[in-house]
Protein backbone atom coordinates (compact mmCIF):
# COMPACT_ATOMS: atom_id res chain seq x y z
CA UNK A 1 0.00 0.00 0.00
CA UNK A 2 0.94 3.00 -1.02
CA UNK A 3 2.26 5.42 1.85
CA UNK A 4 -0.40 7.57 3.05
CA UNK A 5 -0.83 10.96 5.72
CA UNK A 6 -2.68 10.23 8.36
CA UNK A 7 -4.18 12.23 10.79
CA UNK A 8 -5.33 11.13 14.18
CA UNK A 9 -7.59 13.11 16.44
CA UNK A 10 -6.78 12.28 19.85
CA UNK A 11 -4.04 10.79 22.09
CA UNK A 12 -6.31 8.30 23.96
CA UNK A 13 -5.36 4.58 23.69
CA UNK A 14 -7.40 3.72 20.59
CA UNK A 15 -5.94 6.52 19.13
CA UNK A 16 -2.00 5.26 20.40
CA UNK A 17 -2.85 2.12 19.18
CA UNK A 18 -4.35 2.95 16.00
CA UNK A 19 -1.18 5.41 15.29
CA UNK A 20 1.22 2.63 16.27
CA UNK A 21 -0.67 0.08 13.67
CA UNK A 22 -0.48 2.70 11.03
CA UNK A 23 2.91 3.52 11.53
CA UNK A 24 4.41 0.30 11.54
CA UNK A 25 2.88 0.00 8.13
CA UNK A 26 5.35 3.00 7.07
CA UNK A 27 2.68 5.98 6.86
CA UNK A 28 3.50 9.33 8.02
CA UNK A 29 1.36 9.27 11.36
CA UNK A 30 0.72 12.70 13.09
CA UNK A 31 -1.28 12.34 16.57
CA UNK A 32 -3.21 15.69 17.83
CA UNK A 33 -3.90 16.02 21.49
CA UNK A 34 -5.77 19.22 22.96
CA UNK A 35 -4.34 18.26 26.12
CA UNK A 36 -0.80 18.68 28.03
CA UNK A 37 -0.06 14.76 27.90
CA UNK A 38 -1.04 12.19 26.06
CA UNK A 39 -3.79 9.61 27.31
CA UNK A 40 -7.03 10.77 26.91
CA UNK A 41 -9.00 9.19 30.02
CA UNK A 42 -5.23 8.12 31.08
CA UNK A 43 -4.57 11.44 32.17
CA UNK A 44 -1.54 11.40 34.86
CA UNK A 45 -2.57 13.69 37.64
CA UNK A 46 0.60 14.52 39.66
CA UNK A 47 1.17 16.42 42.32
CA UNK A 48 2.75 16.64 46.80
CA UNK A 49 5.04 13.91 45.54
CA UNK A 50 2.15 11.59 44.53
CA UNK A 51 1.19 9.90 41.08
CA UNK A 52 -2.70 9.16 40.33
CA UNK A 53 -3.58 7.78 37.07
CA UNK A 54 -6.57 9.66 35.71
CA UNK A 55 -9.02 7.16 34.79
CA UNK A 56 -8.36 3.28 33.49
CA UNK A 57 -6.42 1.64 36.43
CA UNK A 58 -7.72 -2.50 35.45
CA UNK A 59 -5.33 -3.94 32.59
CA UNK A 60 -7.26 -6.94 30.95
CA UNK A 61 -5.93 -8.96 27.79
CA UNK A 62 -2.29 -7.63 27.85
CA UNK A 63 -1.23 -9.31 25.14
CA UNK A 64 -3.71 -6.81 22.84
CA UNK A 65 -0.57 -4.31 23.85
CA UNK A 66 2.00 -6.36 23.37
CA UNK A 67 0.59 -6.77 19.81
CA UNK A 68 1.67 -3.22 19.59
CA UNK A 69 5.20 -3.59 20.50
CA UNK A 70 5.70 -6.50 18.27
CA UNK A 71 5.00 -4.81 15.33
CA UNK A 72 8.19 -2.62 15.75
CA UNK A 73 9.83 -6.02 16.56
CA UNK A 74 9.78 -5.50 20.27
CA UNK A 75 8.45 -7.00 23.80
CA UNK A 76 6.61 -5.27 25.47
CA UNK A 77 8.25 -6.40 28.74
CA UNK A 78 11.44 -4.14 27.48
CA UNK A 79 9.09 -1.02 28.41
CA UNK A 80 6.23 -1.80 30.27
CA UNK A 81 6.49 -4.33 33.49
CA UNK A 82 3.00 -5.95 34.05
CA UNK A 83 2.53 -7.39 37.36
CA UNK A 84 -0.71 -9.24 38.38
CA UNK A 85 -3.02 -8.15 40.92
CA UNK A 86 -4.59 -10.98 43.18
CA UNK A 87 -7.66 -10.89 43.92
CA UNK A 88 -8.60 -9.44 40.67
CA UNK A 89 -11.37 -7.33 43.19
CA UNK A 90 -12.34 -7.61 46.68
CA UNK A 91 -16.02 -6.59 46.95
CA UNK A 92 -17.54 -5.33 50.28
CA UNK A 93 -21.09 -5.21 51.25
CA UNK A 94 -23.12 -3.06 53.67
CA UNK A 95 -22.83 -5.68 56.63
CA UNK A 96 -18.89 -6.29 56.82
CA UNK A 97 -18.77 -9.26 54.91
CA UNK A 98 -16.54 -9.23 51.60
CA UNK A 99 -15.58 -11.74 48.75
CA UNK A 100 -12.36 -12.05 47.04
CA UNK A 101 -12.91 -12.16 43.60
CA UNK A 102 -10.36 -14.02 41.35
CA UNK A 103 -9.50 -15.80 37.97
CA UNK A 104 -9.89 -19.79 39.80
CA UNK A 105 -12.74 -21.29 39.64
CA UNK A 106 -11.77 -23.51 43.35
CA UNK A 107 -11.67 -20.39 44.64
CA UNK A 108 -14.14 -18.51 43.93
CA UNK A 109 -16.44 -22.03 44.73
CA UNK A 110 -14.57 -21.99 48.44
CA UNK A 111 -15.74 -17.60 48.34
CA UNK A 112 -19.24 -18.19 47.48
CA UNK A 113 -19.23 -20.91 50.28
CA UNK A 114 -18.14 -18.52 52.70
CA UNK A 115 -20.58 -15.52 51.26
CA UNK A 116 -23.19 -18.38 52.87
CA UNK A 117 -24.57 -19.49 49.51
CA UNK A 118 -25.71 -22.74 49.41
CA UNK A 119 -24.31 -25.89 47.26
CA UNK A 120 -26.96 -24.96 43.99
CA UNK A 121 -25.40 -22.05 44.34
CA UNK A 122 -22.03 -23.30 43.59
CA UNK A 123 -23.29 -25.33 40.41
CA UNK A 124 -25.23 -22.90 39.22
CA UNK A 125 -21.88 -20.33 39.78
CA UNK A 126 -19.99 -23.27 37.32
CA UNK A 127 -23.04 -23.10 34.44
CA UNK A 128 -22.48 -19.56 34.82
CA UNK A 129 -18.51 -20.02 34.06
CA UNK A 130 -19.17 -22.56 31.43
CA UNK A 131 -22.10 -20.16 29.37
CA UNK A 132 -19.53 -17.12 29.77
CA UNK A 133 -17.00 -18.71 28.27
CA UNK A 134 -19.49 -19.68 25.02
CA UNK A 135 -20.20 -15.51 25.36
CA UNK A 136 -16.41 -14.84 25.46
CA UNK A 137 -15.57 -17.35 22.07
CA UNK A 138 -18.56 -15.57 20.11
CA UNK A 139 -18.89 -12.23 21.55
CA UNK A 140 -14.60 -11.26 22.21
CA UNK A 141 -12.67 -13.65 20.06
CA UNK A 142 -14.70 -13.77 16.89
CA UNK A 143 -16.95 -10.49 16.80
CA UNK A 144 -14.36 -7.71 18.45
CA UNK A 145 -12.65 -7.15 15.76
CA UNK A 146 -15.17 -7.52 13.24
CA UNK A 147 -16.47 -3.99 11.54
CA UNK A 148 -20.00 -4.24 11.33
CA UNK A 149 -20.43 -2.19 8.48
CA UNK A 150 -23.84 -3.35 7.08
CA UNK A 151 -26.83 -4.74 8.73
CA UNK A 152 -25.98 -7.68 6.68
CA UNK A 153 -23.13 -8.52 9.28
CA UNK A 154 -25.75 -8.02 12.08
CA UNK A 155 -28.19 -10.52 10.51
CA UNK A 156 -25.30 -12.90 10.03
CA UNK A 157 -24.57 -13.10 13.46
CA UNK A 158 -28.08 -12.60 15.05
CA UNK A 159 -29.04 -16.43 15.35
CA UNK A 160 -25.87 -16.92 17.26
CA UNK A 161 -26.51 -13.75 19.35
CA UNK A 162 -29.93 -15.04 20.14
CA UNK A 163 -28.30 -18.61 20.99
CA UNK A 164 -26.55 -16.96 23.90
CA UNK A 165 -29.34 -15.19 25.24
CA UNK A 166 -27.95 -11.67 24.15
CA UNK A 167 -31.84 -10.16 24.76
CA UNK A 168 -30.98 -10.92 28.88
CA UNK A 169 -29.36 -8.01 30.54
CA UNK A 170 -26.43 -9.18 32.18
CA UNK A 171 -27.99 -9.42 35.76
CA UNK A 172 -30.67 -11.75 34.49
CA UNK A 173 -28.31 -13.84 33.27
CA UNK A 174 -26.67 -14.49 36.17
CA UNK A 175 -29.93 -14.68 38.13
CA UNK A 176 -30.87 -17.92 35.88
CA UNK A 177 -28.18 -19.48 37.30
CA UNK A 178 -27.77 -18.34 41.04
CA UNK A 179 -30.39 -17.42 44.08
CA UNK A 180 -28.24 -15.70 46.42
CA UNK A 181 -28.63 -11.50 45.90
CA UNK A 182 -24.64 -10.88 47.04
CA UNK A 183 -23.69 -13.73 44.51
CA UNK A 184 -25.54 -11.62 41.87
CA UNK A 185 -24.50 -9.06 42.69
CA UNK A 186 -20.12 -10.23 42.86
CA UNK A 187 -21.28 -11.88 38.96
CA UNK A 188 -22.77 -9.03 37.81
CA UNK A 189 -20.92 -5.69 38.47
CA UNK A 190 -18.65 -6.02 35.69
CA UNK A 191 -21.08 -3.55 32.78
CA UNK A 192 -20.13 -0.66 35.46
CA UNK A 193 -16.37 -0.89 34.44
CA UNK A 194 -17.62 -0.20 31.16
CA UNK A 195 -20.23 2.38 31.51
CA UNK A 196 -23.67 -0.09 31.94
CA UNK A 197 -26.07 -0.54 34.09
CA UNK A 198 -25.91 -4.69 34.62
CA UNK A 199 -29.87 -4.01 35.00
CA UNK A 200 -29.73 -3.15 31.21
CA UNK A 201 -26.82 -3.94 29.55
CA UNK A 202 -26.97 -6.98 27.44
CA UNK A 203 -25.77 -10.39 28.81
CA UNK A 204 -22.67 -10.26 26.43
CA UNK A 205 -21.04 -8.49 28.19
CA UNK A 206 -21.03 -11.44 30.87
CA UNK A 207 -17.73 -12.05 28.65
CA UNK A 208 -16.14 -10.23 30.64
CA UNK A 209 -16.06 -12.16 33.70
CA UNK A 210 -14.38 -15.50 31.42
CA UNK A 211 -11.93 -12.98 29.62
CA UNK A 212 -10.68 -11.74 32.95
CA UNK A 213 -10.43 -15.51 33.93
CA UNK A 214 -8.17 -16.16 30.93
CA UNK A 215 -5.81 -13.50 30.70
CA UNK A 216 -6.13 -12.01 34.18
CA UNK A 217 -6.04 -8.72 36.06
CA UNK A 218 -3.02 -6.35 35.72
CA UNK A 219 -1.22 -3.39 36.71
CA UNK A 220 1.48 -1.67 35.03
CA UNK A 221 4.52 -0.29 37.74
CA UNK A 222 4.57 3.42 37.34
CA UNK A 223 0.81 3.25 37.03
CA UNK A 224 -0.91 3.07 33.84
CA UNK A 225 0.32 6.20 32.75
CA UNK A 226 3.40 4.17 32.38
CA UNK A 227 1.92 2.15 29.38
CA UNK A 228 0.77 5.42 27.59
CA UNK A 229 4.21 6.66 27.71
CA UNK A 230 5.81 3.51 26.38
CA UNK A 231 3.40 3.55 23.96
CA UNK A 232 4.12 7.32 22.90
CA UNK A 233 8.05 6.41 22.66
CA UNK A 234 7.08 3.17 20.14
CA UNK A 235 5.13 5.82 17.97
CA UNK A 236 8.15 7.98 17.81
CA UNK A 237 9.88 4.89 17.34
CA UNK A 238 8.07 3.80 14.44
CA UNK A 239 8.88 7.50 13.13
CA UNK A 240 4.94 8.98 14.15
CA UNK A 241 4.67 12.21 15.40
CA UNK A 242 2.74 13.62 18.98
CA UNK A 243 1.53 17.41 19.10
CA UNK A 244 0.34 18.11 22.40
CA UNK A 245 -2.27 21.68 23.52
CA UNK A 246 -3.25 20.68 20.00
CA UNK A 247 -6.59 20.94 19.68
CA UNK A 248 -8.87 20.41 16.08
CA UNK A 249 -11.57 22.61 15.90
CA UNK A 250 -13.03 20.78 12.80
CA UNK A 251 -12.82 18.40 9.94
CA UNK A 252 -12.24 19.21 6.95
CA UNK A 253 -14.30 17.65 4.01
CA UNK A 254 -14.94 17.83 0.25
CA UNK A 255 -16.07 15.81 -2.86
CA UNK A 256 -17.50 13.08 -0.47
CA UNK A 257 -13.96 12.84 1.43
CA UNK A 258 -12.21 14.11 4.26
CA UNK A 259 -9.50 16.13 3.12
CA UNK A 260 -7.67 17.17 5.97
CA UNK A 261 -8.46 19.14 9.85
CA UNK A 262 -8.90 22.72 10.82
CA UNK A 263 -7.08 23.88 14.36
CA UNK A 264 -8.36 26.14 16.75
CA UNK A 265 -5.13 27.98 16.07
CA UNK A 266 -6.38 28.23 12.26
CA UNK A 267 -3.86 26.04 10.71
CA UNK A 268 -4.60 23.39 8.19
CA UNK A 269 -3.02 19.84 8.19
CA UNK A 270 -4.35 18.01 4.96
CA UNK A 271 -4.55 14.53 5.35
CA UNK A 272 -5.37 11.29 3.10
CA UNK A 273 -6.80 9.67 5.86
CA UNK A 274 -8.62 11.02 9.28
CA UNK A 275 -9.14 8.94 12.41
CA UNK A 276 -11.22 10.56 15.20
CA UNK A 277 -10.51 8.70 18.36
CA UNK A 278 -12.57 12.02 19.97
CA UNK A 279 -15.99 11.38 21.45
CA UNK A 280 -17.45 10.09 18.71
CA UNK A 281 -20.95 11.82 19.69
CA UNK A 282 -18.92 15.04 20.16
CA UNK A 283 -17.23 14.62 16.74
CA UNK A 284 -20.57 14.21 14.68
CA UNK A 285 -22.36 16.99 16.46
CA UNK A 286 -19.10 19.37 16.77
CA UNK A 287 -16.28 18.50 14.26
CA UNK A 288 -18.02 17.87 10.74
CA UNK A 289 -19.75 20.10 8.96
CA UNK A 290 -23.53 20.02 8.70
CA UNK A 291 -23.40 18.85 5.17
CA UNK A 292 -20.86 16.18 6.57
CA UNK A 293 -22.50 14.71 8.93
CA UNK A 294 -24.72 11.99 7.06
CA UNK A 295 -26.48 9.71 9.49
CA UNK A 296 -23.58 7.00 10.66
CA UNK A 297 -26.76 4.75 12.11
CA UNK A 298 -30.52 5.03 12.37
CA UNK A 299 -29.92 7.87 14.94
CA UNK A 300 -27.43 10.61 15.51
CA UNK A 301 -24.50 9.30 18.33
CA UNK A 302 -25.64 12.40 20.10
CA UNK A 303 -29.56 11.10 20.25
CA UNK A 304 -28.41 7.77 21.46
CA UNK A 305 -28.69 6.75 25.12
CA UNK A 306 -25.12 7.72 26.98
CA UNK A 307 -23.69 5.98 29.88
CA UNK A 308 -23.50 7.48 32.80
CA UNK A 309 -20.74 9.60 34.21
CA UNK A 310 -18.17 9.45 37.33
CA UNK A 311 -17.31 11.88 40.01
CA UNK A 312 -13.88 10.78 40.86
CA UNK A 313 -11.52 11.89 43.76
CA UNK A 314 -7.80 11.62 43.81
CA UNK A 315 -6.34 11.61 47.29
CA UNK A 316 -3.51 10.77 49.26
CA UNK A 317 -2.67 9.91 53.24
CA UNK A 318 0.24 10.61 55.00
CA UNK A 319 -0.20 7.24 56.63
CA UNK A 320 -0.78 3.75 55.66
CA UNK A 321 -3.96 1.66 55.52
CA UNK A 322 -2.82 -2.12 55.94
CA UNK A 323 -5.83 -3.63 57.73
CA UNK A 324 -4.26 -3.00 61.26
CA UNK A 325 -7.37 -0.82 62.51
CA UNK A 326 -9.96 -1.16 59.75
CA UNK A 327 -11.13 -3.57 56.81
CA UNK A 328 -7.83 -5.00 54.84
CA UNK A 329 -8.40 -3.39 51.59
CA UNK A 330 -7.56 -4.59 48.46
CA UNK A 331 -5.48 -3.49 44.81
CA UNK A 332 -8.85 -2.80 43.49
CA UNK A 333 -11.56 -2.66 45.92
CA UNK A 334 -15.85 -2.58 45.34
CA UNK A 335 -17.80 -1.02 48.11
CA UNK A 336 -21.18 -2.07 47.38
CA UNK A 337 -24.17 0.29 49.08
CA UNK A 338 -27.12 -0.66 50.79
CA UNK A 339 -29.07 -0.01 47.21
CA UNK A 340 -28.01 -2.50 44.46
CA UNK A 341 -31.00 -2.47 41.34
CA UNK A 342 -32.49 0.87 42.53
CA UNK A 343 -29.36 2.84 42.98
CA UNK A 344 -28.51 1.97 39.46
CA UNK A 345 -32.01 2.96 38.17
CA UNK A 346 -31.45 6.51 40.11
CA UNK A 347 -28.21 7.04 38.40
CA UNK A 348 -29.08 5.57 34.79
CA UNK A 349 -32.89 6.22 34.33
CA UNK A 350 -34.09 9.23 36.90
CA UNK A 351 -30.65 10.82 36.35
CA UNK A 352 -30.44 11.56 40.17
CA UNK A 353 -27.51 12.36 42.56
CA UNK A 354 -28.97 10.48 45.56
CA UNK A 355 -27.33 10.50 49.75
CA UNK A 356 -26.38 6.91 49.09
CA UNK A 357 -23.45 5.36 46.57
CA UNK A 358 -21.75 2.71 45.88
CA UNK A 359 -17.63 2.93 44.46
CA UNK A 360 -14.63 1.77 43.21
CA UNK A 361 -11.52 2.16 45.91
CA UNK A 362 -8.42 2.01 43.96
CA UNK A 363 -5.32 1.58 45.96
CA UNK A 364 -1.84 0.91 43.97
CA UNK A 365 0.20 1.74 46.37
CA UNK A 366 -1.05 -1.72 47.60
CA UNK A 367 0.99 -3.08 45.24
CA UNK A 368 3.30 0.05 43.65
CA UNK A 369 4.80 2.09 46.81
CA UNK A 370 6.54 4.63 44.50
CA UNK A 371 3.39 6.28 43.80
CA UNK A 372 3.33 8.01 47.11
CA UNK A 373 6.00 9.38 49.11
CA UNK A 374 7.52 6.79 51.74
CA UNK A 375 5.02 6.03 54.49
CA UNK A 376 2.34 7.44 52.72
CA UNK A 377 -0.55 5.91 50.29
CA UNK A 378 -2.42 6.91 47.23
CA UNK A 379 -5.78 6.31 46.31
CA UNK A 380 -8.93 7.44 43.96
CA UNK A 381 -12.22 6.99 45.01
CA UNK A 382 -14.61 6.53 41.91
CA UNK A 383 -18.34 6.90 42.21
CA UNK A 384 -21.08 6.15 39.34
CA UNK A 385 -23.08 9.33 38.90
CA UNK A 386 -25.70 10.60 36.25
CA UNK A 387 -24.58 12.08 33.24
CA UNK A 388 -25.38 15.74 32.65
CA UNK A 389 -29.07 15.06 31.20
CA UNK A 390 -30.28 15.06 34.55
CA UNK A 391 -30.52 17.97 37.20
CA UNK A 392 -27.56 17.71 39.25
CA UNK A 393 -26.13 21.32 39.77
CA UNK A 394 -23.01 20.00 40.12
CA UNK A 395 -21.58 23.90 41.08
CA UNK A 396 -23.39 23.36 43.70
CA UNK A 397 -23.48 19.71 44.93
CA UNK A 398 -19.99 18.61 44.04
CA UNK A 399 -18.47 19.47 47.66
CA UNK A 400 -21.37 18.01 49.71
CA UNK A 401 -21.20 15.38 47.70
CA UNK A 402 -17.17 14.88 48.25
CA UNK A 403 -17.89 15.28 51.78
CA UNK A 404 -20.17 12.86 51.97
CA UNK A 405 -17.95 9.97 50.54
CA UNK A 406 -15.05 11.21 52.08
CA UNK A 407 -16.73 10.81 55.49
CA UNK A 408 -18.20 7.28 54.42
CA UNK A 409 -14.55 6.61 53.60
CA UNK A 410 -13.48 7.55 57.08
CA UNK A 411 -16.31 5.81 58.86
CA UNK A 412 -16.26 2.55 57.43
CA UNK A 413 -12.83 1.87 55.61
CA UNK A 414 -10.09 4.55 56.02
CA UNK A 415 -9.86 5.69 60.04
CA UNK A 416 -8.38 9.34 60.45
CA UNK A 417 -8.65 10.28 57.11
CA UNK A 418 -9.81 13.90 57.73
CA UNK A 419 -6.29 13.60 59.73
CA UNK A 420 -4.10 12.26 57.34
CA UNK A 421 -5.35 13.45 54.15
CA UNK A 422 -2.23 15.64 52.62
CA UNK A 423 -3.38 16.12 48.91
CA UNK A 424 -6.42 15.70 47.12
CA UNK A 425 -8.33 16.36 43.83
CA UNK A 426 -11.67 15.92 42.66
CA UNK A 427 -13.45 15.32 38.92
CA UNK A 428 -17.08 14.96 38.41
CA UNK A 429 -19.33 14.83 35.22
CA UNK A 430 -18.45 18.62 34.15
CA UNK A 431 -14.70 17.38 33.65
CA UNK A 432 -15.91 14.98 31.11
CA UNK A 433 -18.12 17.23 29.28
CA UNK A 434 -15.48 20.23 28.82
CA UNK A 435 -12.33 18.61 29.10
CA UNK A 436 -13.20 15.80 27.59
CA UNK A 437 -15.37 17.18 25.09
CA UNK A 438 -17.92 13.98 26.03
CA UNK A 439 -21.60 14.63 25.40
CA UNK A 440 -23.62 14.96 28.34
CA UNK A 441 -20.11 14.38 30.20
CA UNK A 442 -21.19 10.79 30.04
CA UNK A 443 -17.48 9.09 30.81
CA UNK A 444 -17.52 5.70 28.42
CA UNK A 445 -19.32 7.54 26.05
CA UNK A 446 -22.79 5.27 24.09
CA UNK A 447 -24.41 3.03 26.65
CA UNK A 448 -23.72 -0.53 26.18
CA UNK A 449 -27.73 -1.97 25.27
CA UNK A 450 -28.46 -4.72 22.76
CA UNK A 451 -29.68 -2.12 20.56
CA UNK A 452 -26.62 -0.08 20.61
CA UNK A 453 -23.91 -3.03 20.43
CA UNK A 454 -22.46 -4.38 17.14
CA UNK A 455 -24.26 -2.93 13.89
CA UNK A 456 -26.28 -0.43 16.23
CA UNK A 457 -22.93 1.78 17.88
CA UNK A 458 -21.78 4.30 15.52
CA UNK A 459 -19.12 2.19 12.50
CA UNK A 460 -15.27 2.40 12.49
CA UNK A 461 -15.80 3.72 9.27
CA UNK A 462 -18.05 7.03 8.50
CA UNK A 463 -20.81 5.48 6.23
CA UNK A 464 -20.58 8.98 4.14
CA UNK A 465 -17.09 9.91 4.54
CA UNK A 466 -15.00 6.72 3.43
CA UNK A 467 -11.92 7.61 4.83
CA UNK A 468 -12.93 8.95 8.01
CA UNK A 469 -12.45 6.51 10.51
CA UNK A 470 -13.62 6.27 14.49
CA UNK A 471 -11.65 4.19 17.33
CA UNK A 472 -12.32 4.76 21.24
CA UNK A 473 -15.34 3.80 23.55
CA UNK A 474 -18.11 5.13 21.50
CA UNK A 475 -17.72 2.97 18.19
CA UNK A 476 -17.55 -0.56 17.86
CA UNK A 477 -16.67 -3.02 20.07
CA UNK A 478 -17.24 -0.63 22.84
CA UNK A 479 -15.68 1.06 25.94
CA UNK A 480 -12.81 -0.64 28.11
CA UNK A 481 -9.18 -1.49 27.07
CA UNK A 482 -9.67 -4.41 25.42
CA UNK A 483 -12.57 -2.75 23.41
CA UNK A 484 -10.82 0.26 22.41
CA UNK A 485 -7.44 -1.50 21.49
CA UNK A 486 -9.81 -4.07 19.22
CA UNK A 487 -11.38 -0.63 17.54
CA UNK A 488 -7.75 0.30 16.63
CA UNK A 489 -7.25 -3.48 14.78
CA UNK A 490 -10.38 -2.32 13.12
CA UNK A 491 -9.65 0.38 11.90
CA UNK A 492 -6.19 -0.81 10.60
CA UNK A 493 -7.80 -3.68 9.06
CA UNK A 494 -9.99 -1.09 7.09
CA UNK A 495 -7.52 1.47 5.91
CA UNK A 496 -5.32 -1.32 4.87
CA UNK A 497 -8.25 -2.85 2.52
CA UNK A 498 -8.39 -6.18 4.77
CA UNK A 499 -12.19 -5.72 6.02
CA UNK A 500 -15.29 -4.29 5.34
Amino acid sequence: MATQRIVVIGAGFGGLATAIRLAACGHRVTVLEKRDQPGGRAYVYRQDGFTFDGGPTVITAPWLLGNLFALAGQEMEDHVRLVPVDPFYRIFFPDGTHFDYSGDAARMEAEIRRLGADEPDVAGYREFLRRSERIFAKGFTELATAPFLSWRDMARVAPDLIRLESFRTVYGFVARHVRDEKLRQVLSFHPLLVGGNPFQTTSIYALIHYLEREWGVWYAMGGTGAVVAALVRLLETLGGTLRLDTEVAQILTGSGRATGVRLTSGEELAADVVVCNADVAGAYAWLLPQAARGRPIGRRPERMRHAMSLAVIYFGTDRLYRGGDGPALAHHDIILGPRYEELLRDIFTRKILTDDFSLYLHMPTLTDPALAPPGCEAFYALIPAPHLGGQTDWARQAKPFRDRVMRFLEDHYLPGLSRHLVTERMIDPRHFRETLNSHLGSAFSIEPILTQSAWFRPHNRAPDLPNLYFVGAGTHPGAGLPGVLSSAVIADDLIAGVAG
